[in-house]
Order: structure tokens, then C-alpha cells, then sequence
């Protein structure tokens, strides 16, 4: 549960550092960048003194950051201009959690018990009070049904993404192999490296624009991907070693609530007095999961 912890700590302070990239380069470029700077970071590690990208389950790993890292990373940016970022992160958080429950208990015939399905429901309710915004967004009907759409496409990516994880960690155990979460996380982020590229062209060629100033933009890209797909994703996956997506993936989604003080103390702003309450929820929640686990 080290690693959960871990990945809970780097994904609150990691969409910080994203607002800042996405505000310089676009959402898409930075997007891209920041799974470049972590393809090439981890890289050092797999191949140095990893797997690389060997290993039974390279394949499963990559398909897991495709849809993962490259669709539910893309969709997400998609949300976050329609719908804002509490709004987003909540449909994204929750749905996440109970894709990856679902899909984890259907098809690798993970169950949790009574008690962790409460304080998942506990969890999500905390995130819920947590992060409900007081009014929906300034836009128009279409663009919410839009961006609710790209918000529920990517918590399909990222719930789907985390079981395909245990899916690999299970075949490489089967093969007795052992994965490091280091090249993992690399393996995944080859693939959603892909996807992003592929996104990135596409949107270039359909709309060609001028080359923009990334210099200023590169600190803060080179600390989401730090903070995210490096040591967060690392993190995501060693704690997907050997605990169930649908225990690991609500205590992640927790994460939005430690986003909000940090970005309180990094800008000037204040939470809600809702937060606080939905935060006590969510720790209650949390606390459980780790007593029964």
C-alpha cells in the first residue's frame, strides 16, 4: 500500500504543474511534451537497469498506457476546457474507480469484500462533497454535453487502463517473471507516447499553426512529468502489483482533494467550506481501505 500512498501524494501536486505547461503550450502539446520528458526519463531507468522492453507482458503494459495514459489523458484535456477542473476531475475520479472495480470483478474475478466496497463508497462520497462545484460552468448546453462525454470517455481509459496493469503483473507472475515498477511505467508510457503523438499530428494537420515559444514552458512541463507519469505512474504501478485495481484506484482518486490546498498555498486561493467536510469523508474512506485490505 506504499505505493498507493505514493501515487496518491505525486497526482495531488502533479495537475498544478499541468495547468501551468497547458496554459503556455496548449492542452495537447503539453500533454505530448510531458509523456516525452517521462518516455525519455523512465527509458533511462528500463533500459539501464530495467526490463526495458522485454518481458512477457510488454504487450499487455503497452496496450494499458494506449488506453490509459493516451485516451483517458486526451479525453481528460478535452473535459477540463467545457466543463472546468473540479467538474471534470470529479466525473473522472469517480467513474475511474468504479470502471476499474467493475471491470477488474468481471473479467479477472477480483471481489471485494463488504467492508472495502463501503469505504469505497464512503471514498467517493468524500470526493463528491469534496469537489462539487457551488454552479455548473458558463457554457453552452452542448459544450457540457460535450465535455461530460470526454470526462466519461476518460474515466473508461483510466479505469480500463489500471485493470489491463493487473492483467500484465498477473501473466508476467504466471511466467515467473518479475516486472520492477519502474519498467512498467515505462512500457505504458511508450504507449500512451503513442497515442498523444498520433493526437498531436492529427490536430497539426487539420489545423496548422506557427510554432510556439516553449522555452518558459519547459519547468513546469518537466515537473508534471516528474511528478506524474515518472514518480506518480511508478508509484501506480508498484501499488498495482499486488493490490486490486478497485482498492488502489478510489484511494488515487482521492488525490483532487490534496490538489486543492496546495494550490490554495501555491495561488492565493481558498476551498470551500464543503471541501473540508467531503475531505474527513474521504480520509474516513481511505483509512478503511488500508485497515481492510
Amino acid at each position: 500500500m506504499l505505493g498507493t500512498i505514493g501515487t496518491l501524494l505525486f497526482f495531488a501536486v502533479t495537475p498544478v504543474y499541468a495547468r501551468r505547461a497547458a496554459m503556455i503550450l496548449g492542452s495537447l502539446r503539453a500533454n505530448f511534451y510531458r509523456l516525452l520528458v517521462a518516455t525519455l526519463l523512465l527509458g533511462l531507468w528500463a533500459h539501464l537497469a530495467g526490463r526495458g522492453t522485454g518481458g512477457i507482458a510488454f504487450t499487455w503494459f503497452f496496450l494499458g498506457g494506449m488506453v490509459g495514459f493516451g485516451l483517458g489523458g486526451v479525453a481528460m484535456f478535452q473535459s477540463l476546457p467545457r466543463l472546468g477542473s473540479n467538474l471534470s476531475t470529479l466525473i473522472v475520479q469517480c467513474g475511474s474507480a468504479i470502471v476499474a472495480g467493475t471491470i477488474e470483478w468481471t473479467w479477472l474475478g477480483t471481489r471485494l469484500s463488504p467492508a472495502q466496497i463501503a469505504c469505497v463508497v464512503l471514498t467517493l462520497t468524500g470526493i463528491v462533497i469534496g469537489l462539487l462545484p457551488a454552479s455548473l460552468p458558463r457554457a453552452s448546453a452542448p459544450q457540457r454535453t460535450a465535455g461530460v462525454a470526454w470526462a466519461l470517455l476518460s474515466s473508461l481509459g483510466q479505469g480500463i487502463g489500471a485493470v489491463i496493469s493487473r492483467k500484465a503483473f498477473a501473466t508476467a507472475a504466471a511466467w515467473h517473471e518479475v516486472v520492477d515498477p519502474g519498467s512498467a511505467a515505462y512500457q505504458r508510457a511508450l504507449g500512451g507516447l503513442f497515442i498523444a503523438a498520433v493526437v498531436v499530428l492529427f490536430v497539426l494537420w487539420r489545423r496548422p499553426t506557427g510554432t510556439a515559444t516553449t522555452g518558459r514552458a519547459w519547468p513546469w512541463v518537466g515537473a508534471n512529468a516528474l511528478t506524474g507519469p515518472v514518480l506518480g505512474v511508478t508509484c501506480f504501478q508498484w501499488a498495482l502489483r499486488t493490490t486490486p485495481a478497485g482498492i488502489v484506484q478510489p484511494i488515487v482518486a482521492a488525490a483532487p482533494l490534496l490538489t486543492i490546498p496546495f494550490a490554495a498555498w501555491l495561488e492565493g486561493s481558498r476551498p470551500r467550506p464543503t471541501y473540508y467536510v467531503g475531505a474527513v469523508l474521504a480520509v474516513a474512506g481511505v483509512a478503511g481501505l488500508f485497515i481492510w485490505r
